[in-house]
């Protein structure tokens, strides 16, 4: 019988079981953990990340000008030694003297370009049009790092490669002028950036500031509601490396024009702490919740950024081995997009242009720096390097710094030849079809031995005297058998075999 008491002790004494749905719930109470780990595991790789990123910075101003000289002396003194090598320069020396030379020209053409001019011309603007200015801005910003590291590769390898081959190029000279006109093109694109962003530190009102960093949210909503895998979303997290880290260096140039307008007064930098900590506090607090949400939405688990931190570390400690076919810091690029040439020029601009050396104690204050920058490196080095070995082993993943290059036999084609790489590599796939970006080995047979000696952890970052002589070997007999797809798709491919472009 129907009646409204009835309806209403129903409603009363209604009960849940909630355990008839078990599964349901326990996923749902998983997602809220895993939304909780997020800033932590997150913080870890972009604290790793960054530090990459620091080094390869770091070798523009310490090493590369030592490297640069001890080219420059082997091409001077190459008289004493005899033409017995066929190269006058190493590969490494030249690309070394072109990274100079392409840094003293762009530092040069900087000094052309007016900041003062630049910073008034931006301060007359309105707030709206420098809010779309800085949009503007930052899509430049990604579309030159994607394009400028071709550039850079392109000049390096028409300036290295075996001149028996058939010219199929335009020419060192061309590719050297663009390189230096992206250079510096670049330069000036990150120091309308750091005029905009002191623009807004200077305004009264603190309104462009505020609307500027407001526009890191939209972030969220353009890429919160999109369908991630999990090497896109390893992508993602390297753009956000590379983004904060370029807005650190932006922020100290801020700091470093706006401490030189007030005579270098020490109370002044405390008025742009608050501003400082409220950029780099929005920053955090967008990557959190975008990585987050893109994790909840895409059931991606926590643990998958201790994989991109183990294939950022392979990276590395494949960089230092003897066979290692480009140096660590053009690795970080690729794989960051983060290009040190272009903001290393702008510092040196800006450090120059504030600080004015004068005296002999001057000139003793700036050697001791560098020396103290140098020192800097060298740890900051040693301790990415210890660190990136940690984190290759508690990935499993020694074994493949010595994998023998997978090449393609006569008569198989190259996909069944890519295939079997694949397989041989250990590639799993998640319930929705996405691959690993960081898997574990497939375990080798018992009559097979092993490629690496796990005695100390330090081992596997050269390559063994007889394993060295047995890569030789095959290299030799191999060498006319690979093709460029080969190469390109081993550059192209992950620890694992999984591709991330």
């Amino acid at each position: 019988d129907l009646s409204l008491l009835r309806f209403i002790s129903a409603e009363l004494t209604r009960g849940y079981f909630l355990e008839h749905n078990e599964a349901k719930y326990t996923e749902r109470r998983e997602r809220v953990y895993t939304c909780m780990r997020i800033p932590k595991e997150l913080e870890k790789l972009m604290f790793f990340g960054i530090f990459l990123c620091l080094d390869a910075f770091l070798y523009v101003f310490t090493l590369l000008p030592l490297r640069v000289f001890l080219a420059m002396f082997r091409f001077i003194t190459l008289p004493c030694y005899g033409l017995r090598d066929r190269r006058l320069l190493q590969p490494a020396q030249v690309c070394d003297i072109l990274k100079g030379v392409i840094l003293v020209i762009c530092y040069f053409m900087m000094h052309y370009v007016d900041y003062s001019m630049m910073y008034h011309l931006i301060r007359g603007q309105s707030v709206i049009k420098l809010y779309i200015i800085y949009n503007m801005l930052e899509v430049a910003d990604r579309l030159f790092s994607s394009f400028g590291q071709d550039i850079l590769d392109a000049l390096y390898w028409t300036a290295t490669e075996p001149k028996e081959r058939k010219r199929a190029h335009i020419g060192v000279i061309p590719h050297f002028f663009m390189a230096v006109l992206y250079v510096f093109l670049h330069a000036i694109l990150i120091m309308v950036q750091a005029t905009t962003l002191n623009v807004a530190f200077n305004s009264h009102n603190k309104s462009l500031l505020t609307i500027m960093m407001s526009n890191n949210f939209v972030e969220i909503k353009g890429s919160v509601f999109k369908k991630f895998e999990k090497n896109n979303l390893f992508q993602m997290s390297n753009s956000d490396i590379k983004e904060r880290f370029t807005n650190y260096v932006l922020l100290l140039i801020v700091c470093l024009r706006n401490m030189e307008q007030f005579s270098w007064n020490p109370d002044h930098l405390w008025v742009l702490f608050p501003d400082v900590c409220m950029v780099v506090a929005s920053e955090i607090a967008v990557d959190i919740v975008k990585h987050a949400f893109i994790t909840k939405f895409n059931d991606i688990t926590a643990d998958v950024y201790s994989e991109y931190r183990a294939s950022l570390a392979f990276d590395l400690v494949s960089s230092r081995q003897k066979n290692a076919y480009t140096d660590y810091s053009d690795s970080v690029s690729r794989r960051m997009g983060f290009i040190p040439l272009p903001l290393a020029v702008l510092l040196i601009r800006v450090v120059t242009s504030s600080i004015k050396v004068q005296g002999v104690l001057a000139y003793i204050c700036v050697v001791l720096f560098y020396c103290g920058l140098i020192s800097l490196k060298v740890l900051n080095s040693i301790v990415l390097l210890g660190k990136s070995c940690q984190y290759v082993k508690e990935a499993k993943m020694e074994e493949k710094l010595f994998n023998p290059v997978p090449t393609a036999t006569p008569g198989k084609p190259a996909g069944k030849q890519q295939s079997m790489f694949k397989s041989t590599q250990g590639v799993s796939t998640d319930e929705n079809g996405s691959a690993s970006v960081t898997n574990q080995p497939v375990h080798q047979k018992e009559n097979t031995p092993s490629l690496l000696v796990t005695s100390n952890s330090d081992q596997f970052l050269t390559t063994p005297d007889g394993e060295e002589k047995d890569i030789s070997q095959d290299s030799s007999e191999l060498k006319h058998r690979s093709s460029k797809k080969d190469l390109l798709e081993i550059d192209r491919f992950t620890i694992c075999g999984n591709r991330i472009d």
